[in-house]
């Protein structure tokens, strides 16, 4: 079960870390920026929640993919 999770969050820190990236090529450059726009916009926790979204449907399409897998690995 510990290994799921461990799985499960480097996934989910990995994902996160590629869509900050994409939506905020900035902060690669100017860190301190992002961070006072941040600040005064006080929106700490959208990144959150737009990975677990995305998360979320990438989740579901391992699960098909899995599903299927085990479907087809059952007929033989």
């Amino acid at each position: 079960m510990i290994n799921i999770l461990k799985k499960e969050l480097t996934i989910y820190t990995a994902l996160l870390t590629l869509l900050i990236l994409l939506m905020h090529p900035d902060l690669l450059s100017d860190p301190t920026a992002r961070l006072g726009l941040m600040q005064t916009q006080g929106n700490y926790i959208h990144p959150l929640l737009y990975t677990f979204f995305v998360y979320l449907i990438i989740y579901f399409f391992r699960a098909i993919v899995g599903f299927v897998k085990k479907f087809f690995d059952k007929k033989k």
